[in-house]
């Protein structure tokens, strides 16, 4: 196969994961949002606990990820997943963690640095700047870390050998 054809194909590939990642994005974006909001707007309302914003953001976002991981896992990145489901579901959430942690700083930053406390405000920081940022993140690392191709060829060979 001709090298433009190699290169269209791993791009229409990648363009594919990118699209499913993106969906199953779009449905934990949709837990993450509907969750932090309820809970923003009622129990962790600021006016009853002062970081209420921030529990809430953590509370929702890990909702989110248990979403994502299911979707990631079998759909996004089902044909490179691991044998190893504890190691793969570990660096995962870690990742993911990292990816909220990313979301945090960004809602921290904007009420307490920047002094913007208001629900709109909550919300641009934290499921639009953070969330955008976070994404990158985690995409990078579940495509080129946890889903590997590379890993999962290895450990079909390590079974393979171990046969």
């Amino acid at each position: 196969m001709p090298s433009t054809q190699r290169r269209s194909a791993r791009l229409l590939a990648f363009a594919h994961q990118l699209g499913k990642f993106g969906a199953v994005g779009l449905v934990g974006f949709v837990v993450d949002f509907t969750v932090f909001n309820l809970l923003r707007t009622t129990v962790f309302d600021p006016a009853v606990v002062e970081s209420g914003p921030i529990y809430a953001k953590v509370v929702s976002t890990t909702l989110a990820i248990i979403v994502n991981w299911i979707g990631n896992r079998f759909w996004t990145f089902g044909a490179n997943r691991q044998s190893r489901t504890l190691r793969e579901a570990a660096e995962f959430f870690a990742v993911s963690l990292v990816g909220m942690a990313i979301g945090l700083a960004c809602l921290w930053v904007s009420r307490y640095g920047l002094g913007y406390t208001s629900l709109l405000a909550d919300n641009i920081s934290s499921n639009v700047i953070g969330l955008g940022l976070g994404s990158a993140f985690r995409f990078v690392l579940y495509r080129h870390w946890v889903f590997s191709p590379r890993r999962a060829a290895t450990a079909d060979s390590e079974r393979a050998l171990a046969a």
